[in-house]
């Protein structure tokens, strides 16, 4: 294995870091905004207003997320409407493509993760606050949210990894990101070996820190559950 040539083009796996570092955490920011309310409208007796929900989250669910990046790449561009709008500025770019494809697709996973999670509330912290005389809004907001983003947390831990890793396909729409950056080393030295396991490293590495940080966001938010001593002690650290 040839070190010293990922040694003399890191700067590439940088950038192609950052890209992906951007990429990911805006799509899964505005993901997680627009899931929120689609999840608490989700659970809505209201057939007219679950149907659309629905059809959006089975579409995105449903379908490759590299099916979904080439029809918003490629196929939008067919549309007159789409060209002569001021949308067009922003869907002949890649870089928008990639992001409008993955908030996309992170939101309608993230609308099922959420949703069960109020489902899944129990009827006696719901009863509760119906007795001390709250609203709709306010035990959304001060209780039936809380708790379940406390239940969605392990499983949403798993959407942000796959999100991750999903967006190594953001390189096939011309966007250097890790992936990218190792097909460019690849295509320059041909040394897929020396490229692709450089690529895995980055991308094992990101995955290590985002497991690491919601380990701790788990320790804070779950220590009400654990013993008074074990809580405080893990608090702390």
């Amino acid at each position: 294995m040839d070190l010293s040539l990922i040694i003399e083009n890191i700067g590439i796996y940088i950038e192609g870091l950052k890209h992906t570092v951007v990429l990911v955490s805006v799509s899964l920011f505005i993901g997680l905004l627009l899931a929120i309310p689609l999840a608490v409208l989700r659970t809505s007796k209201n057939y007219f207003i679950q149907a659309p929900i629905r059809a959006y989250v089975y579409f995105f669910r449903g379908t490759p997320l590299l099916v979904q990046m080439f029809i918003v790449y490629y196929g939008f561009g067919q549309f007159e409407a789409i060209k002569a709008s001021f949308l067009w500025p922003f869907f002949k770019e890649a870089y928008f493509c990639a992001l409008f494809a993955f908030t996309l697709n992170t939101g309608a996973y993230t609308t099922e993760i959420i949703r069960g999670a109020i489902e899944a509330t129990p009827h006696g912290e719901i009863e509760a606050a119906k007795a001390t005389g709250m609203s709709r809004m306010l035990m959304l907001r001060r209780i039936i949210l809380p708790s379940a983003f406390r239940r969605a947390l392990p499983t949403y831990s798993n959407e942000i990894i796959f999100m991750l890793h999903g967006s190594s396909l953001a390189s096939v729409i011309t966007i250097i990101d890790i992936t990218g950056a190792a097909r460019i080393i690849n295509s320059r030295f041909y040394s897929p070996y020396e490229a692709f396991l450089t690529a895995a490293v980055f991308y094992m590495a990101l995955t290590f820190l985002i497991v690491f940080l919601v380990k701790k966001l788990e320790v804070r938010w779950y220590a009400h559950l654990r013993p008074q001593e074990t809580a405080t002690v893990e608090a702390r650290v």
